[in-house]
């Protein structure tokens, strides 16, 4: 494919290899084992040449050049219905993602899902019976990190949860190790009617799921959310769901949907969404301090929203669940008679046994995925997309 720099050339030149017109049709027609760029300055920047990458990599095709490699990620075959869900980047509100999808599809089929992370167990760990917040204080306190996206899931969601662990992540979403392919096995082993994988923070599952929903936040900059090897997850993508995009700071996401929308194409929806806590408890009437790892900008519409529909009397919002140092900071100076908390992060070893010590309640916090005004309807894409032919 001739991408430029013909002022240096005459009409007719023969360069022993086929010419096409579109990367794709090249792709189509001749199925390359590799795509060699040999572009340079001022034809294809950086910015170009990521683009170009991104169309390659979907195709399962390395992409190389003068100085570097970029190699698709893994993806092992599965042989039951899966929908993977992947992010864009960290504190996305994937996991909320998920366990959106889960709960809706539970209503009427078997859901498993499988999830990985950093703090992953090092043998995948298949989760039954939703895990109680004693069973998470004493994981935590026997060293565990008891906030895992696995546990997460099964404790909210009540779907069985396979817990998987993997370690790094490539600028596609590669991972350099993990035992997914293992927890994948165990859920085979459930004969469940479909499964859930879920990614961890822009590192994607090593599975060739059938569907992908992609996660991205309004508050992402948008060249990093629709730019670099992100527009390769987009391009993966049979729905994206752009989180956060809140309704009073819409201008703050509108770029990131616009980029998103340019990227996927008119074939793939694009849902802006809003996060919204569901305490698992009742704490009409309470004094509640919410422990969250939203942005600050954030905290004033959660903190509405759990007094107008939760009846809670808010008394404080912390977004500092990923930052240990500041939580034991702000921890002293917290009264309230319930601490609701997020699963993540420091949750349990840092926020739960701080409530514990002062004999403060400890609830805990779902996130409901929320479609914004005029975005319409989330669940009708999600089951959508989940049908499979039997």
């Amino acid at each position: 494919m001739l991408v430029g720099g013909t002022e240096k050339l005459r009409d007719g030149e023969d360069y022993g290899v086929p010419l096409v017109e579109r990367l794709e049709e090249g792709i189509e027609r001749y199925a390359p084992e590799v795509v060699v760029d040999l572009s340079d300055e001022p034809v294809l920047g950086p910015v170009e040449r990521f683009a170009l990458a991104s169309k390659v990599l979907v195709h399962g095709i390395p992409y190389v050049g003068a100085d570097f490699r970029l190699d698709p990620p893994e993806r092992l075959p599965f042989e039951l219905p899966s929908i993977a869900v992947v992010g864009t980047g960290k504190r996305m509100g994937k996991t909320a993602v998920t366990g959106h999808l889960a709960r809706l599809l539970a209503a009427d089929r078997r859901i498993v899902v499988v999830a990985m992370g950093r703090g992953g167990p090092p043998e995948p760990e298949l989760i039954t019976v939703p895990p109680t917040l004693e069973v998470l204080v004493e994981l935590s306190r026997a060293g565990r990190h008891a906030a895992s996206d696995h546990l997460e899931t099964a404790a909210l969601t009540g779907v069985p949860t396979v817990g998987c662990r993997r370690c790094g992540g490539g600028l596609a979403g590669g991972v350099a190790s993990s035992n997914v392919a293992e927890g994948a096995a165990v859920a085979l082993g459930l004969a469940p009617d479909l499964v859930v994988f879920d990614g961890s923070g822009a590192a994607l599952p090593p599975v060739a799921a059938d569907r992908t929903v992609v996660v991205v936040a309004g508050h992402q900059d948008p060249v990093v959310a629709g730019g670099y090897l992100n527009a390769y997850r987009l391009l993966l993508a049979d729905l994206v769901v752009v989180t956060m995009a809140e309704e009073g700071s819409r201008s703050a996401s509108d770029g990131v949907l616009r980029i998103v929308r340019e990227t996927v194409g008119s074939g793939v929806p694009v849902v802006g969404a809003t996060l919204r806590p569901r305490p698992v408890e009742d704490v009409r009437g309470e004094s509640v301090a919410y422990f969250c790892t939203a942005p600050e900008r954030a905290h004033a519409p959660l903190a509405a929203h759990l007094a107008e529909s939760h009846g809670a009397n808010v008394l404080h919002v912390s977004g500092n669940l990923a930052n240990r140092a500041a939580l034991r900071d702000e921890l002293p100076v917290i009264e309230a008679d319930v601490f609701l908390v997020e699963l993540k992060a420091a949750a349990v070893d840092v926020v739960v046994e701080a409530a514990l010590a002062r004999g403060a309640r400890v609830v805990l916090a779902a996130n409901d995925v929320v479609p914004a005004p005029g975005e319409g309807d989330l669940d009708e894409m999600l089951l959508e997309m989940a049908k499979f032919e039997s």
